[in-house]
């Protein structure tokens, strides 16, 4: 059980997360008149140009949606997600020119069927830039405390290694990222080929995406998740990523904490980053796939940030929580307390949320990684942390973005021994048993580091 001090944390969390999303709260509460549009709505480094967020009550008509819409001059709207709870759709709504996006904000808040009105966020990865690597001492992150090679703040994931836990092909992971190399030869074993919809160019299971046999590209529109170079966009980190999660132990390369599970490539990071709006269908694709299919997708990883609060991609969050789907998100590379500057998407206030920051091999806090008593959950290895990248290759990064899919690692490590485990449960496992560390006291919400071995054992 989680001790009580912990419990009260997470309540205060809460009030946090609440009081991180006031803006748009308050804004609710007081009436139209006092509608503002976020900071950053109008920087093209922070938020589109031209875009906006529009979630409309659940008792809208067609006709009254576009009455309101009717109110700013727009050139398209694209529906992107239909909600549980509070609203019913959520809009994509492309402004005619010399349009701002304060200025359309402003006045949709006004409208009364409209439940809220936001920027569409630009988001960017939270990294800076007897397997080989393993033996030779690189691995530091997968290391524990009592095997060789050795870390005392390394992951631990080696230990659960030694007792004959390596993961399952069973468990599920969605990767929203960048891509991932599946063909890469230290993840082609565990990369998701989709036995639902094949290359014949039809929508075989009716989830609204064509041939999505390795998953989908929503920056790109396509069935590619993996671009390997072209039009600029290695997809170098979705691949590191994906294999600190799940790289094979195969004699060579890297390798992960589960040598065995499934990885499903949900694109959203391009070459300019991504957007809420394509983080919002990443989600719901990932979440529409354990609903419809029945697959054991305990998580996704998620090492990006950027942006402010953004209602929607909340709610889209929330829903894959309501399907048991852990969100593993990175705290960032700001050095700051998310206590009192919120990072998205690991400040959002829900349960499925597991916030993590960056350790180094001496178990110091990075110098680089976000913290927060109330608001980031642990620490986790993410100083000089090697693992497979495009075109075949193997490279070293730093980042809250390495540290996450440790955790995610851990997490669906948990899953495989563990079956029919809720969210709840699995969380429970991860945050009770991080190993206390001087570094991280006070730093986050658990004190702690991940111990994946002591996880996976409770």
């Amino acid at each position: 059980m989680v001790s009580a001090s912990f419990a009260q944390r997470a309540t205060l969390r809460s009030q946090l997360g609440i009081c991180a999303g006031l803006s748009a709260l308050v804004l609710l509460a007081l009436g139209p008149s006092a509608a503002a549009a976020p900071p950053g709505s109008d920087d093209p480094a922070q938020a589109v140009p031209g875009e906006v967020l529009v979630g409309f009550d659940k008792a809208a008509s067609a006709g009254a949606r576009r009455a309101a819409l009717g109110e700013v001059r727009t050139t398209s709207s694209t529906e992107i997600a239909t909600g549980r709870g509070a609203q019913a759709t959520v809009e994509l709504v492309r402004l005619s020119p010399g349009v701002s996006n304060a200025r359309a904000i402003d006045r949709l808040w006004r409208e009364r069927v409209v439940d809220f009105a936001e920027p569409n966020w630009i988001y960017a990865a939270d990294a800076a830039a007897t397997d080989t690597y393993y033996a030779n001492g690189s691995l530091w992150g997968m290391y524990a405390d009592t095997l060789t090679p050795a870390n005392v703040f390394g992951s631990q994931a080696a230990e659960a290694w030694a007792a004959g836990r390596t993961g399952s092909d069973d468990v599920y992971v969605g990767v929203i990222d960048e891509g991932i190399q599946h063909t890469h030869p230290d993840l082609d074993a565990n990369a998701w080929l989709n036995p639902y919809d094949g290359s014949d160019g039809l929508d075989n299971d009716g989830n609204g995406y064509v041939d999505d046999t390795r998953g989908w590209d929503f920056a790109g529109a396509n069935n590619s998740v993996y671009d390997g170079g072209r039009k600029g966009n290695r997809d170098d980190h979705g691949t590191h990523v994906a294999g600190t999660i799940g790289a094979e132990s195969n004699g060579a390369g890297v390798v992960g904490v589960n040598w065995n599970v499934t990885l499903i490539s949900a694109k959203f990071l391009g070459t300019s980053g991504g957007t809420t709006a394509n983080a919002i269908k990443a989600v719901d694709y990932l979440t529409d796939l354990k609903r419809r299919h029945g697959l054991n997708l305990v998580a996704t990883n998620n090492s990006w940030g950027g942006g402010g609060y953004s209602q929607s991609l909340r709610d889209a969050i929330a829903r894959a929580g309501a399907e048991n789907i852990l969100f593993i998100a990175a705290a960032g590379n700001s050095g700051v307390d998310n206590d009192t500057t919120p990072h998205y998407p690991s400040s959002y206030d829900l349960a499925n949320v597991i916030s993590v920051a960056a350790i180094e091999k001496t178990g110091a806090l990075a110098s680089f990684s976000n913290y927060g008593d109330l608001s980031v959950d642990l620490g986790a290895p993410g100083a000089g942390i090697w693992s497979t990248t495009a075109l075949n290759g193997y490279s070293s990064y730093s980042g809250t973005s390495m540290a996450t899919p440790h955790v995610t690692g851990a997490v669906a490590l948990y899953a495989s021994t563990h079956p029919g485990a809720s969210a709840a449960q699995i969380k429970n496992a991860i945050l009770a048993s991080a190993t206390p560390t001087v570094s991280l006291a006070g730093k986050t919400a658990t004190g702690g580091r991940l111990d994946a071995s002591a996880a996976d054992s409770r």
